[in-house]
């Protein structure tokens, strides 16, 4: 059986991305089974220890947690070091705020990339100074105030059969408020480095960038 895209993306990176959901913490991660690079000469492959060579790692390893194509996150790049502040962080914070990454980080959906599926396909509404509409662009960029809703029509899906069972024990971020029951989220405050979890070297990003 060949090893899933995503699973080598991961192995590639050395670690685990959390991009296949609750497969990643089973015996059944590609991490588990076979811990590392892909392809034939995997095991003896050895990391590039160029200083550009790392950069690119760290980029890549972003890039692939949060299923973001090049020109996206180079466009986020360049924003944020047109902005007063720390530069990587300033990346990362416009990064979590993108609506598919808000309801990954709401628990509707077990990896970003069910959760692009799922803004894509038309079930998120979104409110706004008192206006809702249907957002189905993955990469639109909530603001605090905002509220989250899933289609009443959507509710009944197959993939949110079992959402009310998944967030009883799930830890929401801090700038996030979700009501179980009634599935709609609340965008209350500005993410913080504390809510982002991913191991990587921002500034290498931003050095990298800059060359």
């Amino acid at each position: 059986m060949m090893m899933d895209a995503k699973c080598k993306q991961c192995r590639r990176e050395r670690e685990k991305l959390f991009l296949k959901g609750d497969r990643c913490f089973t015996p059944k991660c590609a991490m588990v089974k076979k811990p590392y690079a892909p392809g034939l000469h995997g095991k003896k492959f050895k990391r590039n220890s160029s200083e550009y060579g790392t950069q690119l790692r760290e980029k890549q390893k972003v890039k692939r947690t949060y299923g973001i194509a090049e020109k996206q996150f180079r466009r986020y790049y360049e924003i944020a070091s047109r902005k007063k502040g720390v530069i990587g962080e300033i990346i990362l914070f416009a990064i979590e705020k993108r609506l598919d990454n808000v309801i990954y980080r709401m628990g509707l959906a077990k990896s970003r990339g069910l959760a692009r599926q799922i803004v894509s396909h038309g079930h998120v509404l979104v409110e706004r100074k008192g206006k809702k509409r249907k957002v189905d662009v993955p990469s639109f960029v909530v603001s605090v105030g905002d509220k989250i809703y899933l289609k009443e029509s959507s509710k009944s899906k197959g993939v949110f059969k079992d959402v009310e069972t998944v967030l009883k024990n799930y830890e929401f971020a801090s700038w996030l408020k979700f009501d179980s029951k009634t599935l709609i989220g609340e965008i209350v405050s500005e993410p913080t480095m504390d809510d982002v979890n991913i191991n990587a070297n921002m500034q290498l990003i931003v050095e990298l960038y800059a060359r």
